[in-house]
């Protein structure tokens, strides 16, 4: 037979006192645990929902209205209906008919004709004569492709004196000799920024055109791009910095470090300039630092709305910046807290659903206009949202999910609530995390940026093509004048070069010709 394993006995205290203090103590471990356990079970949940599951935070307008005893928030009227962006017909109906194809696209006719034999009346036998055609339109596409520009000089010389040549001068290239032209250099920078093609693909859709080009040719020409466009950007930056508001937000970029086996974070930085300053600038610093934004901001005064990074407070603590929060970063924290704390978080979501509903309304007011409705509506609103926060941070643990949310927007009430005071402000910081998602979308393809540098030439070539997105304009067409342009271009009128004022040109042009 095996042996026996006896344990040893536990000895526990005979004193009542101490037994108490002992289960108070082992109660107090167990509470902690589970504190713990629901604390990592929520942020696990948040993570499965932002790898796997759906990104948006929509609710049910329902559960909005539900009882919820003496802070429910009452149903706002037509909130549950969408926005219809097409016109309704007269039965209230959306049509789902083709669209009309576009009017700018050039027509090919291709005639379909009944033939001789057929335009004879089979019961009188006279000749048919024509009555109207019918047309039908279909959309047909005809793949780019190359073409070789010579730039052809022409040479005269003297037929009586030996030495006497005189040659035309070519234009400036974007490349001093150079292969591709300035149309063939906007392609590559528009494909790899704006259509987030990395460079390998855009090999292989070269060559298919029968055109060998090495993806360490077309690096070179996209360092040479940035170079030339460096300046722009630079003007750029001046306009953004004199607008009355910027919104700024930050994202990762993995970048190649040849001192490590792995890749390191980058960041790009975002800036966003007012109506009047409609520019979009990128920057790229190694890490996130509070160096970058210090730095770019250098000289700023006015409104900054961002998130709540630490990096920013030196950028505050100086009066001449105004700091600007983000009711989308509160509401997301709410949100997070749904499965823990459902009711809760309905009341505050509910809320935040008022403020978004005045701001609805509010879109298309001028500046005054806009800031009188959100006092009038928005500040009664805030106050109420207020009481309830201070009254629920009493009673709520600080470090679960709802309380991580509470302490978040009341650490920040005074930057989220300041958006009442002037009406060029924004309720939320949407529209920098709407310019970084091209950065998203381009990472999961071009994966990593080569070096520091090549993070620096992403944030010039962005900043252009942001900005041609937020104007609506080409960015093709807008980089290929520039790059022409830009070789024999004053350095003193590069602010003619920018996007805003590149659009305003074209726009006087048209209403000219017109």
């Amino acid at each position: 037979m095996l042996p026996s394993i006896c344990e040893p006995e536990l000895s526990l205290p005979t004193d009542a006192s101490t037994l108490q203090s002992l289960v108070l103590e082992l109660l107090g471990t167990l509470q902690e645990k589970d504190r713990r356990i629901d604390q990592l079970s929520s942020q696990l949940d948040v993570l499965k929902r932002h790898l796997f599951g759906r990104r948006s935070e929509q609710l049910d307008p329902n559960q909005l209205g539900l009882d919820l005893g003496e802070f429910s928030v009452p149903e706002i009227a037509g909130a549950a209906e969408p926005e219809s962006e097409e016109p309704a017909s007269e039965s209230g109906r959306r049509g789902h008919g083709r669209r009309r194809l576009p009017d700018h696209l050039p027509r090919h006719r291709v005639e379909y004709d009944v033939p001789e034999s057929a335009r004879t009346c089979g019961e009188c036998q006279h000749s048919l004569v024509p009555i109207g055609e019918e047309v039908s339109e279909q959309l047909e596409y005809v793949p780019a492709s190359f073409f070789v520009r010579q730039q052809v000089r022409l040479k005269y010389a003297c037929p009586h004196c030996q030495g006497n040549v005189v040659i035309g001068a070519a234009a400036a290239q974007p490349i001093d000799k150079g292969l591709p032209g300035p149309g063939l250099m906007a392609h590559v920078l528009t494909s790899k920024y704006a259509d987030h093609l990395p460079l390998n693909r855009l090999e292989g859709i070269f060559a298919r055109h029968g055109v060998e080009l090495t993806r360490s040719t077309l690096c070179d020409w996209v360092a040479a791009g940035a170079r030339l466009l460096r300046p722009v950007v630079d003007v750029m930056k001046q306009g953004v910095l004199a607008s009355r508001k910027i919104h700024t937000d930050d994202t990762p970029v993995p970048v190649l470090d040849k001192s490590r086996e792995v890749t390191r974070t980058g960041r790009l930085w975002v800036y966003l300039g007012d109506a009047d300053h409609e520019g979009v600038v990128f920057d790229y610093t190694p890490d996130r630092s509070r160096d970058g934004p210090q730095s770019f901001l250098a000289g700023y005064k006015g409104y900054l709305q961002a998130d709540a990074y630490a990096g920013y407070d030196c950028i505050y603590a100086g009066q001449e910046v105004i700091e600007v929060a983000c009711w989308a970063h509160a509401r997301r924290k709410f949100f997070d807290a749904m499965k823990s704390d459902a009711r809760r978080s309905q009341i505050a979501l509910g809320f935040i659903r008022r403020l978004y509903e005045v701001e609805k309304r509010a879109r298309d007011l001028e500046a005054a206009s806009r800031c009188a409705l959100r006092q009038s509506e928005s500040g009664p609103v805030l106050t109420q949202l207020k009481a309830w926060l201070d009254d629920q941070s009493r009673s709520v643990p600080p470090k679960s999910p709802m309380g991580l949310a509470i302490s978040y927007a009341r650490s920040q009430w005074i930057a989220l609530t300041r958006y009442l005071e002037d009406g060029i402000l924004d309720i939320d910081n949407n529209a920098a995390e709407r310019a970084l998602r091209r950065v998203a979308i381009g990472r999961k393809n071009w994966m990593f940026a080569g070096s520091d540098e090549g993070g620096r030439r992403a944030a010039i070539i962005y900043s252009l093509v942001a900005s041609c997105a937020r104007l609506k304009i080409n960015p093709y067409d807008y980089l290929r004048d520039v790059l022409e342009r830009l070789p024999t271009h004053s350095p003193d009128a590069l602010a003619e070069l920018t996007p805003q004022a590149w659009k305003l040109s074209r726009s006087r042009v048209a209403a000219q010709a017109a």
